[in-house]
């Protein structure tokens, strides 16, 4: 094996550029095997722990990383918001054997572009791994439902949580329906869609304009509400009654 081996990284590629992190070398070695079939993705760094996923996406600047959920020294979940928080912001997803709720909500607080189930086959995962790099939405259908509840009530912490911002005035401004307040009508349209899980090419089908600029009203719409990813959106979408 080389030292660029040994070191976790890879050849450069001017296509998808993806970081694995698994603890399980086994199963980095099935995904990158998987993904060297498409020729426009290409693994360049991979990482055994969430601690080793945050180095090596600073130095490698990745499109997408693939995070495995359960990891030692730094899982998974844990690696979310530090990964979304470097200057090169990949697009995290989510890998995992199981989509408990609780996992799903932590991953898609923290930052995730979505949420996809180890046993997916081939063209779903080098699907996936496409739409997460043009900032698309993942998510398995195994832990759809999930997602649904969470968007649609939220499991129980969140409904304290909830009830104790009523009664404290200095969470008002963080209140889903005040984020949506500032958005322009065009922008609420795109969120509805959001939240309808439709893609950047189904949002400007429907409206009838140009991918880029669906891509800006996304990204006008994330600042404005504060959130970090698409998931995010939709999550406010549905919080704030706009999903009717």
């Amino acid at each position: 094996m080389t030292d660029q081996a040994n070191s976790g990284l890879f050849r450069a590629t001017s296509g998808v550029r993806v970081l694995l992190a698994d603890d399980e070398e086994m199963v980095r070695h099935g995904v990158r095997m998987i993904l060297r079939h498409a020729e426009d993705i290409e693994v360049v760094a991979e990482a055994a722990n969430g601690a080793e996923a945050v180095r090596l996406a600073a130095e490698v600047r990745p499109d997408v990383v693939l995070l495995d959920v359960r990891m030692p020294v730094v899982d998974g979940l844990a690696a979310v918001e530090p990964l979304v928080a470097l200057e090169h912001r990949p697009q995290v997803v989510m890998l995992t054997t199981f989509g408990d709720e609780e996992n799903v909500t932590r991953a898609l607080h923290g930052g995730a572009t979505g949420f996809l189930l180890k046993d997916e086959g081939p063209r779903e995962l080098i699907r996936a791994v496409r739409a997460a790099a043009v900032g698309d939405a993942v998510l398995s259908p195994g832990v759809t439902g999930s997602v649904i509840r969470l968007m649609l009530g939220g499991n129980s912490a969140d409904a304290d949580a909830d009830a104790n911002a009523d009664t404290d005035a200095d969470t008002d401004a963080d209140a889903p329906d005040s984020r949506v307040a500032g958005l322009t009508d065009r922008e609420r349209e795109v969120l509805v869609m959001l939240g309808e899980g439709l893609s950047n090419r189904e949002i400007g089908a429907r409206l009838g304009i140009g991918v880029g600029t669906v891509k800006t009203h996304v990204g006008s719409i994330l600042g404005k509400t504060g959130c970090d990813s698409r998931m995010q959106a939709a999550l406010v979408a549905y919080q704030a009654g706009l999903m009717r």
